[in-house]
């Protein structure tokens, strides 16, 4: 487990998790999981980087703050963040809701992110996703899934995140499925995927104008995400690089954390 802190930005608390010296790596989760997903992924990282994990305001353990939901809206939260830290400029690790931000913040605050690592996110709306994000995104299902059945919900991303016979830590996993199941935080999440599906058209348009160095780090076997949205990502931002990691999964940070940890690294000595 991660050991956290609660901090004060804004009059609101955000819970901080903070490790190693060296380069800054800001870690930005997507749900339902909260920060304590990047445990593994740290303990292989804190030797060589100053790490910083956090849970997204409205979401895990962080107050939420005013105003809209989408990625743009997250990527603003996120440079706040970075002037309260002090980080001028950092690398941004996104994975699932927080793929898009870090995307965001690459091609708008480009002054504040020094290399760019995606991984498992819904980068583009027209392309390929597994048939529960297809019918949660059509319907309009989120709200009365995420309000009504979180158990359900919970438990289906254990099931589809992690290859078969895998799972979390009981510790962990109790630590996510208590932020998850508190009202507030499902909540917000509603209102976030409702942010992000009407904004979603409008991201493609942002990546060609990433210029840091990027890496997009991808599960191969991520039903969710496949690998389609890795490969035109990779197209489109001028000098990426592409890995397809061939038996990770949605949460590949925590199941396949030596794999990834060994990626970014690489990638950071590298660039």
């Amino acid at each position: 487990m991660l050991v956290t802190a609660f901090e004060t930005h804004g009059g609101r608390r955000v819970r901080v998790a903070r490790a190693g010296s060296g380069p800054p790596i800001v870690f930005l989760h997507g749900y339902p999981d909260n920060l304590q997903i990047w445990g593994e992924l740290a303990r292989r990282l804190e030797d060589r980087f100053e790490l910083i994990c956090f849970d997204w305001p409205g979401m895990g353990e962080s107050e939420p703050w005013p105003g809209g939901t989408t990625p743009a809206d997250q990527a603003a939260r996120l440079e706040t963040l970075l002037d309260a830290w002090k980080t001028d400029r950092a690398t941004l690790v996104g994975a699932d809701m927080g793929g898009q931000p870090a995307l965001v913040c690459a091609a708008r605050f480009s002054a504040r992110v020094r290399r760019l690592v995606v991984m498992n996110c819904l980068a583009y709306p027209d392309e390929k996703t597994s048939w529960e994000i297809r019918v949660l995104r059509k319907f309009g299902w989120n709200r009365r899934i995420l309000r009504g059945l979180p158990g359900v919900v919970f438990r289906r991303a254990e099931r589809t995140f992690l290859p078969r016979g895998t799972r979390l830590p009981e510790e962990v996993r109790g630590d996510l499925w208590k932020a998850f199941r508190r009202p507030e935080v499902r909540d917000f999440i509603v209102r976030l995927c409702a942010g992000y599906q009407g904004s979603l058209p409008r991201l493609p348009a942002l990546y060609p104008k990433i210029a840091c160095p990027t890496l997009i780090l991808w599960g191969g076997k991520d039903s969710h995400f496949p690998p389609v949205h890795a490969n035109r990502l990779h197209r489109e931002i001028p000098g990426s690089e592409l890995e397809i990691l061939r038996e990770g999964h949605h949460w590949m940070a925590w199941h396949q954390a030596d794999d990834v940890a060994a990626r970014i690294s690489t990638f950071m000595e590298r660039t």
